[in-house]
């Protein structure tokens, strides 16, 4: 088993800060996004989107999408349960990974992929005013989550889960994007804090 990735980028440090969470220990295989490295005919047979990661098993199973690997290992190693609890507690954490991940982390990442220079040969064609609608757009996003964290403690309840990586992953990703912090959003920076403590934000 083998996790393949580019260490820096955003989803690969979902999955690692949720296997962190885990106590899991995942073999890594550094992949170059941005010389190419991925569109290598070995790594598309794996991932024909040519993105990262992809969870290669002992089998040769390949699952990609970050989300969908972390579903394996919460299957494999339910606790701490990152998912939610009961049908209820996993349709939450579902609906607020949801939210966060389709608003604000799309938003930073169509920032960063259409007006940051070096992303100009991997995001054919950029569309700078597409970049430039979504500034407005995260601090539309922003905005509905400090609201939802002036009510919880976390993003999706009282738990830490899988929405409150996917929502420090998008902020700390503004800061390559060139967005300023969210320092206005007094309830994000409470949590921001929060969860930037734990061990696993390091990972």
């Amino acid at each position: 088993m083998r996790i393949i990735e580019t260490k820096r980028a955003p989803n690969p440090r979902r999955v690692a800060i949720f296997l962190a969470e885990k106590g899991i220990d995942v073999p890594r295989e550094e992949r170059d996004l941005m010389s190419g490295d991925l569109r290598q005919d070995d790594f598309s047979a794996l991932n024909p989107w040519q993105r990262v990661p992809v969870l290669v098993l002992d089998d040769g199973t390949a699952i990609s999408e970050s989300v969908a690997i972390c579903r394996y290992f919460e299957e494999i190693h339910p606790e701490p349960p990152l998912f939610g609890t009961g049908a209820i507690g996993k349709a939450e954490v579902e609906m607020w990974n949801r939210r966060v991940e389709l608003g604000l982390f799309n938003a930073v990442a169509s920032v960063f992929r259409h007006l940051h220079p070096k992303m100009a040969h991997l995001e054919v064609p950029q569309v700078t005013p597409w970049g430039e609608a979504n500034k407005e757009k995260v601090e539309s996003e922003l905005t509905r989550l400090d609201r939802r964290l002036a009510e919880s403690d976390f993003v999706a309840g009282a738990s830490f889960s899988i929405a409150d990586i996917t929502a420090l992953v998008a902020i700390d990703f503004m800061k390559p994007a060139k967005l300023a912090a969210p320092e206005g959003h007094a309830h994000i920076m409470r949590w921001y804090q929060e969860v930037s403590a734990r061990p696993s934000a390091s990972a």
